[in-house]
């Protein structure tokens, strides 16, 4: 856990410094496909879900360290070697992993926050899930663990392995030669992200490209047709919150009103996207026909809106950089106490920037819920050792942020602001 938070300490800054350069070079050459909200709902999604990687929400049911522990023939030691065979097991697991998540219904819940994004960018890179509370598929590492690769070998090359998947998440580079047919390039990825016919489930491979050649996924970006990106069941919101758990939502909501007996149980597992036919004409879901001619989301915020959001962005990425670096000295419970704070403020600092007439409200339980994590912590997790006083710049920014949210939303409103309003996807595009 710590070791992972120190990680990050150093992957982070590195990660926006690439955005911030993929940004400013899209308004340079005059083709910005990083709209400002859209990045603002991808960097707090990438807030959860490194937070809750952090805390280790989640179960494995079958631990690699187990494993190796129980069927390894040889034991070998940390060799170029054995990280050479740890990283190429680690991406068939991710192969399969991944085309399971856009193949089978319960899977694609955990998987379809990455793909919400109408954009394809580096922000939407971070757009990562924090449904997923089961790891089922440490089954695929047996390979890895017949041979006895070390489980340090595994821990340290996963999360190298899962950060060499970002940089791909770009419109800016074309083709590149030869690399198209060894690792997955962005022309690969854009192809992924894309929901047109010709390109629908494919290229799943996370770095190397060979696997959908081998196992029949692949397809190459066409000259003649352009990607156009999304889900065809759209999310509609900025909250990453919500969108993690949109689809799980509607599974239960369908489970549970088909008539059918055999539907309530096999609806799990059927192909993504499956309902009940008794559902479809009582319970219609809205879904994107034609990915040529549609209302993309895009709400028409102020601009002092976005500004003010930014800013809180901002803040909450200092306050996840202070959080990862001091988990050790946060201790336990503190750590879990932290991560809720972090999670409450995602979800009212989105709603704010969608217009929610509610926000106060969401604003108005973070601020308490804050108040009351210095006061029982007698600080804001032990801030001040880092400088006198820092608990009460805290206290300041939660009480400065409670009072811009009550006053901007009012100003929405008096000034008969639309929160939610959409223009369609090709008026975006020039």
């Amino acid at each position: 856990m710590e070791t992972y938070g120190k990680i990050l300490l150093i992957a982070i800054p590195f990660f926006l410094g690439l955005i911030l350069i993929e940004k400013l070079y899209g308004v340079f050459v005059k083709r910005d496909y990083t709209p400002t909200m859209d990045m603002f709902s991808s960097l707090l999604s990438g807030i959860t879900n490194i937070t809750k990687d952090v805390l280790g929400l989640s179960i494995s049911i079958l631990t690699y360290e187990w494993l190796v522990g129980e069927i390894a023939f040889f034991n070998i030691e940390t060799t170029w070697i054995s990280i050479a065979i740890a990283f190429i097991v680690l991406d068939f697991q991710a192969y399969w992993v991944h085309r399971w998540a856009h193949e089978i219904n319960i899977f694609w819940n955990k998987h379809v926050v990455h793909h919400s994004s109408e954009e394809f960018n580096l922000p939407c890179a971070l757009r990562q899930s924090i449904s997923q509370f089961f790891n089922l598929f440490t089954f695929f590492l047996v390979p890895a663990a017949l041979i006895g690769v070390p489980a340090e070998v595994i821990a340290i090359i996963a999360p190298l392995h899962l950060f060499l998947q970002f940089w791909y998440h770009t419109r800016h580079i074309g083709k590149m030669g030869f690399l198209e047919h060894i690792i997955v390039t962005p022309s690969h990825h854009r192809v992924h992200h894309a929901m047109n016919s010709e390109y629908l489930d494919k290229n799943y491979a996370a770095i190397f490209i060979f696997w959908d050649k081998w196992f029949g996924t692949f397809q190459e970006e066409l000259d003649d047709v352009t990607p156009v990106y999304g889900i065809t069941r759209p999310a509609r919101t900025w909250n990453p919150i919500k969108i993690n758990f949109q689809h799980l939502w509607l599974l239960l909501l369908d489970a549970w009103r088909t008539k059918s007996w055999e539907d309530k149980f096999r609806i799990w597992f059927k192909p993504t996207g499956w309902r009940p036919a008794d559902l479809e004409a009582r319970y219609p879901v809205s879904k994107i026909e034609d990915v040529y001619h549609f209302e993309k989301f895009n709400p028409k915020t102020p601009k002092y809106v976005q500004i003010w959001s930014m800013f809180q962005l901002v803040v909450m990425i200092l306050l996840g950089l202070y959080f990862f670096g001091n988990l050790a000295e946060i201790g336990v419970p503190g750590i879990y106490w932290y991560g809720i704070y972090m999670f409450i403020s995602v979800y009212a600092l989105a709603e704010f920037a969608e217009g929610n007439i509610k926000a106060p409200l969401f604003e108005t339980f973070r601020y308490f819920v804050g108040l009351g994590m210095i006061y029982i912590n007698n600080g804001w997790f032990g801030v001040d050792a880092y400088g006198f006083g820092l608990t009460y710049l805290v206290f300041l920014y939660m009480t400065l942020s409670l009072f811009v949210v009550f006053v901007l939303n009012r100003i929405q409103f008096d000034e008969t602001y639309t929160p939610i309003t959409t223009q369609k996807a090709s008026e975006t595009e020039k």
